[in-house]
């Protein structure tokens, strides 16, 4: 297989899990193109990271729900490292609620975050990656659970999958792997903020590790899927969740 061009994008590659992936492809010897949203600063210590420890990073800031803003976040990473050879579709919110209490605002928030950023990146990947190219999106092992008030997230991560496993087909004979990481619960601020002591040892217990994940162990499942002991696996959904699904 033909060798994974050296260059990344992280979308949502400040905070979180995102900034986990940004720092393990960055030690894995990738160039890293950090996006951000809105918070430059955060943005800026994740490309700090990534340089002190003597990798190359940039920082670009790019809204995924806007066309011209992936197309741009594109542009300027093969300005400053060369062709894209890794996209990590990131990005995303989770706002919960009951079917019934789910306001027409957020619905649209989350199909313009959670689907329509992931697509947009993902038509430009297509259009310019070349051989070799490795595409992660990242879902979540919500689907499986199907817990209450997270009918729209599950919805959209669901849109993920399905868009995955079709352009895994559409890039036959291109050498391009197009996988899915669906993370379980995951000690971040996306997932933490809200939650009581008590209702995250409830949930860590679910799982037959006994325990919620860390940042750092997707970015593990993530960098395996990027790197070369990826190369035969395409069109997957791994679930990275301790045994909870």
């Amino acid at each position: 297989m033909t060798e994974t061009a050296k260059v990344a994008i992280v979308t949502g590659g400040s905070r979180g899990i995102g900034a986990a992936i940004s720092k393990r492809l960055g030690h894995d010897g990738f160039a890293v193109a950090v996006n951000y949203s809105g918070n430059a600063e955060a943005a800026g210590e994740v490309v700090d990271a990534i340089t002190a420890a003597g990798g190359k990073a940039v920082a670009i800031q790019a809204d995924v729900t806007d066309p011209a803003a992936v197309v741009r976040l594109f542009d300027e990473t093969e300005k400053a490292f060369g062709p894209v050879g890794v996209l990590v579709n990131n990005a995303g919110v989770m706002r919960l609620s009951p079917i019934a209490e789910t306001d027409d605002a957020a619905l649209d928030r989350h199909l313009a975050v959670n689907v329509r950023g992931p697509f947009f990146a993902l038509r430009e990947a297509a259009r310019r990656m070349g051989p070799g190219g490795r595409i992660v999106n990242l879902s979540t092992s919500v689907l499986g659970k199907y817990q209450p008030t997270y009918g729209v997230y599950a919805a959209t991560k669901g849109a993920i999958e399905a868009l995955s496993k079709v352009m895994a087909n559409e890039m036959r004979g291109r050498e391009i792997t197009v996988n899915v990481i669906a993370p379980g619960p995951t000690g971040t601020d996306l997932f933490l903020d809200g939650k009581s002591e008590e209702l995250i040892a409830a949930i860590a217990k679910q799982a037959p590790m006994e325990r919620i994940g860390t940042p750092d162990e997707i970015a593990d499942a993530v960098a395996f899927l990027a790197g070369p002991d990826g190369r035969w696996v395409n069109g997957q959904v791994l679930r990275v969740n301790g045994g909870l699904v």
